[in-house]
């Protein structure tokens, strides 16, 4: 800003707002005003620089009282708030690179700033955004951490509502994300907790007062490790997918993102924390190619079912000595529209799905069955693809053969996803 006069428009706004403020108002709270009219370095010099200019015509501008709007708020942001925020993050023992602050403030400052804004006619940030932005730059500066308006690893609230000589404080720790694959080595483990059906996780007879269906789960093969090593508050367990409880997933395995809740570490030992769960679930779950992510992973892989595509390896029961017409048959299905199944339409849609059968292999058995190879888009239920389910898959091996077709153990070979 230059030495020169003040605007005309700006002299006449700034001239209001000392009129509804009893020229009582601080810099901050002035330049915040002028925002979008006045380019500095921030509104602390813009206010100060509009107030020296008035100042110089109107000895009355200034009144040696309190601000108005924000109450003298901005003269408890100094060195002293920096310090004992800083302490008290300390003291915490929370680990993180990047933050942000958010602030509560009396509403009546709230609502005084509003007034004055409509009476003016300005559009122009708030006095929280201004208030949030101060404090970060102070904390920054005295810890050496990063503002990271997007993704944050901790959300530092600074409570002003609060009674006392110090300000309340929250710190919202967010989630860690880490991806990888899992690969589940036996049958009659589902992907992830699943409560008991009579009790709904409480304890009861059936569920030998576990609260589950089954003892383990992928999850909980996967989890504890995780969360002792972080010391979060809990996980959850995000698939691309999931295979049913009697099948396996071998292959490069299943696309995984685990959610660590309020970790108060994040720097984990990646490779050391996958050879403990390796170690400890030996012989039932692998898992590899663990790396750090951000939460909208955790969003793509969980709806990324119909971008993907799967390789499946099924043995397959027929009622008849299959020709090699019959498995030309088979090599034929490509387009597929699949009603809801029988066994899961309890707790999915019942809709119709379109998926894709984008290859099938053939293999005859000795012993009246079929070995099947099929790469499929996701989304494809391969056991009603052989049964036809009622004739709700359409069409099916079982239909094209005019047989009964029944999946006597199900693999899943591949998961690919974008």
């Amino acid at each position: 800003m230059s030495n020169d006069d003040l605007d005309a428009q700006i002299r006449e706004k700034a001239l209001k707002i000392l009129d509804l403020t009893s020229g009582n108002i601080c810099p901050r709270c002035m330049g915040r005003n002028f925002s979008c009219d006045m380019e500095a370095s921030d509104n602390l010099v813009r206010g100060e620089y509009i107030l020296k200019h008035l100042n110089h015509e109107s000895r009355d501008c200034i009144a040696d009282v309190k601000c108005f709007i924000c109450d003298n708020l901005f003269g408890k942001i100094d060195n002293n708030l920096t310090q004992y925020i800083s302490s008290k993050l300390n003291d915490s023992n929370i680990e993180f690179k990047t933050f942000l602050v958010g602030s509560r403030v009396d509403k009546d400052i709230i609502r005084q700033e509003q007034e004055i804004q409509e009476e003016i006619d300005v559009d122009v940030e708030n006095i929280k955004k201004e208030i949030n932005r101060e404090i970060g730059k102070a904390l920054s500066v005295k810890m050496g951490k990063e503002v990271d308006f997007e993704t944050p690893q901790l959300v530092i609230l600074v409570d002003f509502t609060k009674k006392g000589d110090k300000p309340g404080l929250e710190f919202q720790i967010n989630p860690l994300f880490i991806e990888g694959r899992y690969r589940k080595l036996v049958r009659g483990i589902p992907q992830t907790k699943w409560p008991c059906r009579e009790c709904k996780g409480k304890g009861c007879e059936r569920c030998n007062f576990t609260g589950k269906m089954y003892p383990e789960s992928v999850e909980e093969l996967i989890s504890p490790e995780f969360l002792r090593e972080s010391r979060g508050s809990e996980t959850k367990f995000h698939g691309a997918g999931r295979e049913d409880i009697d099948v396996k997933m071998l292959g490069t395995g299943r696309p995984f993102v685990l959610e660590i809740k309020e970790p108060l570490r994040r720097s984990l030992d990646l490779k050391g924390l996958e050879d403990k769960v390796n170690q400890n679930a030996e012989g039932k779950v692998e898992i590899s190619g663990l790396k750090f992510t951000g939460k909208e992973r955790r969003k793509q892989i969980k709806t990324s079912s119909t971008d993907t595509y799967k390789i499946y390896h099924a043995l397959v029961k027929v009622e008849k000595d299959v020709t090699p017409e019959d498995m030309g048959l088979i090599k034929s299905l490509k387009l597929i529209e699949q009603r809801t199944p029988q066994r899961v339409v309890h707790r999915r849609a019942d809709i119709i799905r379109k998926r894709e059968v984008r290859n099938i292999e053939v293999k005859k058995l000795d012993d009246g069955c079929l070995e099947l190879v099929i790469e499929c888009q996701g989304g494809l239920y391969i056991k009603e693809l052989i049964s036809g389910d009622d004739n709700r898959t359409q069409p099916s091996v079982s239909s094209l053969l005019e047989i009964t077709a029944q999946c006597l153990q199900l693999d899943v070979l591949d998961v690919h996803i974008a």
